[in-house]
């Protein structure tokens, strides 16, 4: 079983919806949006809130519900390449 890059399995959730959500500009869903909020999450002692305050400071409006999903499933795999 070959181990996508979190850059390849951040792109595949960019162009899903949930029901539950709203859809995300854009900007939002860009792999590189996604991949650094799940690395501040992991990489510092922050809350999905402070994760979310953090990237709206740079004009990227997410809820705290979006970077807890993306933490939940692209986590493990930047988890292991922060740990190599």
């Amino acid at each position: 079983m070959a181990i996508r890059a979190p850059l390849a399995i951040a792109a595949s959730l960019a162009h899903t919806t949930s029901s539950v959500t709203r859809p995300m500009p854009a900007e939002v869903s860009k792999p590189v949006v996604i991949q650094h909020a799940v690395w501040l999450y992991l990489r510092f002692t922050l809350s999905y809130r402070d994760v979310e305050e953090l990237l709206a400071e740079r004009g990227l409006d997410l809820s705290y519900e979006s970077v807890r999903s993306w933490v939940l499933k692209f986590g493990p795999a930047i988890a292991r390449r922060l740990r190599r």
